[in-house]
């Protein structure tokens, strides 16, 4: 399995207020930051991290959180829902929790086999906390109110929704090597077994619906997980080979990757493993200190100075 695509790596979105974002997924959530940076193309806005004690591909959620960006919409050639694994019998803990921070959510339903509760982060993005029918071993992070008994435990799948799932599906099935799981109507739920966790893809199809606009509480794209950098150049030469356009590799510091769209119109990111986030900070204090690119350290003074204080 090491030359796999080893299932998700990070999904990453789009915010509006920064400090409002950091309240709901390091307070309400309970998700530790593991990384606070800027965003490589706009060094004025963070690009924050949040995932387990050790960031842990699979785990890590991110956010470019731009003031004042108008909503997104959600539609087809998007990512649309992300859906987090819970402990079973933790909906209750998190109906109450969702009530006491007002934060808007379905009750809970059932979809292949296990259940899920819907609910919106403050800027409108889709997310689930899911029941997983198989055994997620992962440790997650533990907060004062936010105990492993209820906690997340990382990604348990990503849904895109597109107008035709046939092309996104060769893409996972010939080249990622994930299998179709199951269908229920217009779902089809496609895993590799590369993992045990963080694995499955939903493809929901509607043939006729609009595409949506990726804005504040929108997906901005899904990166796939490989071992290391070459097995990621690997992957790059099979998608080039299918006639798409892929990026050169880039470093993002704390992993390499490779950027390109996939049929339907989703942006897929393939990224290693190496280095980590602990390659600049230790395990311990993750997320405590601003870390820049090595090409904005010089303008560090100002950047701490316009950057929100998040508290």
């Amino acid at each position: 399995m090491e030359n796999s695509i080893r299932g998700i790596h990070h999904i990453t979105a789009i915010a509006g207020n920064a400090q409002r974002n950091f309240n709901f997924y390091s307070k309400v959530l309970g998700l530790r930051l593991v990384k606070k940076t800027v965003n490589f193309d706009d060094p004025q806005t963070y690009h924050l991290y949040y995932g387990d004690e050790q960031g842990t591909p699979g785990s890590i959620l991110t956010f470019f959180p731009w003031e004042g960006i108008a909503t997104g919409r959600r539609g087809t050639r998007q990512a649309t829902e992300i859906g987090y694994s819970v402990p079973v019998n933790s909906f209750d803990f998190w109906i109450n929790r969702f009530e006491k921070h007002n934060v808007v959510y379905n009750k809970p339903a059932e979809k292949f086999g296990e259940q899920y509760l819907t609910f919106l982060d403050p800027d409108g993005l889709k997310l689930e906390l899911i029941a997983s029918k198989t055994a997620d071993s992962r440790l997650p992070w533990e907060t004062e109110e936010v105990t492993a008994d209820h906690a997340t435990k990382g990604f348990h799948n990503i849904t895109i929704t597109t107008n035709k799932m046939q092309p996104t599906a060769d893409i996972l099935t010939n080249v990622f090597g994930y299998k179709l799981l199951e269908q229920h109507v217009n779902r089809f739920r496609f895993v590799t077994d590369a993992v045990e966790n963080a694995n499955i893809v939903d493809l929901v199809e509607v043939p006729g619906e609009h595409a949506g606009h990726v804005a504040g509480g929108s997906v901005h794209h899904v990166a796939f997980r490989v071992q290391n950098e070459e097995v990621l150049m690997q992957y790059r030469e099979k998608i080039e080979a299918l006639g798409l356009h892929i990026t050169d590799k880039i470093d993002r510091n704390y992993f390499y990757s490779l950027y390109f769209r996939e049929p339907g119109g989703v942006l897929f990111e393939i990224a290693t493993d190496n280095p980590g986030f602990s390659v600049d900070e230790p395990v311990s204090e993750l997320g405590m200190r601003l870390k820049l690119p090595a090409q904005y350290e010089e303008y560090r003074a100002s950047l701490e100075t316009t950057l929100p204080k998040l508290v």
